[in-house]
């Protein structure tokens, strides 16, 4: 069953036999779907809580209303903008460990700093990176009429997007959601 992209691991339903897995390692997982806009975070995320059982964040409904209208307007945030912003995702990390409960957060996280804000050293925090090229990103912006970034910003994204190494799940854009998610429930679970 190790790897198995179908296996359920809510409470009651892990295999009897399945190895340890991070989730029966740490008594909460935190896994935060990141990604330029459009990358399809929110869907991959929502397919992930699903599949986990578990709650589901999305960072766009943290932004102040004045990172909104800056967006919505066609103007980047900078580093300022997002100060306030990863502090409240930080604090909303900070409770989900400290009550032990799981959960799956969409989020940009775009900067390594973004990164470490989010994640400190030790904690049960994963990053699964939605990865694709302009091109198909912005394809998928220019279709979507349910969000106030406009596909305007995108180019700006990727200019600010620093790719992450390490142990981060790198998903190719091009899965459809549930696969993806099966991929990264998958790497959780080696």
């Amino acid at each position: 069953m190790r790897g198995d992209p179908d296996v359920d691991i809510r409470a009651g339903n892990r295999p009897a036999l399945a190895p340890a897995t991070p989730f029966i390692e740490h008594p909460v997982v935190i896994v935060i779907i990141m990604g330029v806009s459009g990358c399809g975070k929110s869907t991959v995320g929502r397919a992930l809580a699903g599949r986990l059982g578990c709650e589901f964040l999305d960072a766009d409904d943290f932004h102040p209303p004045e990172n909104v209208a800056k967006m919505r307007g066609g103007v980047p945030l900078d580093d300022g903008d997002r100060a306030g912003w990863l502090a409240r995702l930080r604090s909303e990390i900070e409770a989900r460990l400290a009550s032990g409960t799981h959960a799956v957060l969409a989020c940009s996280a775009l900067r390594e700093r973004y990164r470490t804000l989010l994640r400190r050293p030790g904690e049960p925090v994963h990053f699964a990176y939605l990865r694709g090229d302009f091109d198909t990103i912005a394809a998928r912006l220019a279709a979507r009429t349910d969000h106030y970034m406009p596909p305007a910003l995108l180019r700006s994204q990727f200019e600010t997007l620093e790719e992450p190494g390490g142990d981060a799940i790198v998903v190719p854009v091009e899965l459809p959601p549930e696969q993806a998610a099966a991929r990264i429930l998958a790497a959780l679970m080696a």
